[in-house]
């Protein structure tokens, strides 16, 4: 056997290092010009997100958004501006059920006028008022409330929060939990 001089490892650390190091300069790159293109897309990250789901609160069923996501070269709508509604719903027990952050339908039924046998013929009329709401707050409230119910704080659109208030003053309102 002839004689070699001995074998050096130790230049492989080395050479995995540079491999490694211009792998994460690709996937760097790689992911630069991703963010780029989607910038200049008009693709907004934490907008376009959460948009989709502030869509979804309407004033009635049929106000759920079914238009097509846009094609190319059209903007995404913007987001809904979200407002704060106080609400009294007439069930206080159905209350003490929710949570903040829940998601919850507001249905309003007509009051029969005072002196009236109450329930009609055909039932009492109920339509839905806002639809997937997010319950922003439930404040603590006393045991016993002059005006009955209790008070809950919903995050809606502003057209859903003038429609939550005047349905409030001529109907009594009730919560469905989504």
């Amino acid at each position: 056997m002839p004689p070699f001089p001995p074998l050096c490892v130790g230049g492989s650390r080395q050479r995995l290092r540079r491999v490694l190091r211009k792998r994460r300069r690709a996937a760097a790159a790689g992911l630069a010009v991703t963010a780029a293109a989607l910038a200049a897309a008009g693709a907004g990250g934490a907008a376009g997100g959460t948009a989709g789901a502030e869509a979804r609160v309407g004033t009635a069923p049929g106000a759920l958004s079914t238009s097509p996501p846009p094609s190319r070269g059209q903007r995404a709508p913007r987001p809904v501006k979200m407002v704060s509604a106080p609400v009294r719903i007439a069930d206080a027990a159905t209350v003490r059920l929710l949570r903040r952050g829940d998601r919850v339908d507001v249905i309003a039924s007509a009051v029969p006028p005072p002196g009236s046998a109450g329930i009609g013929e055909s039932g009492p009329e109920a339509r839905v008022v806002a639809v997937g709401a997010r319950v922003a707050d439930v404040p603590k409230a006393p045991e016993i409330s002059p005006e009955g119910g209790a008070l809950i704080v919903l995050s809606v659109p502003r057209a859903t929060a003038t429609a939550l208030a005047g349905a409030s003053s001529t109907s009594r309102l009730a919560v469905t939990l989504c």
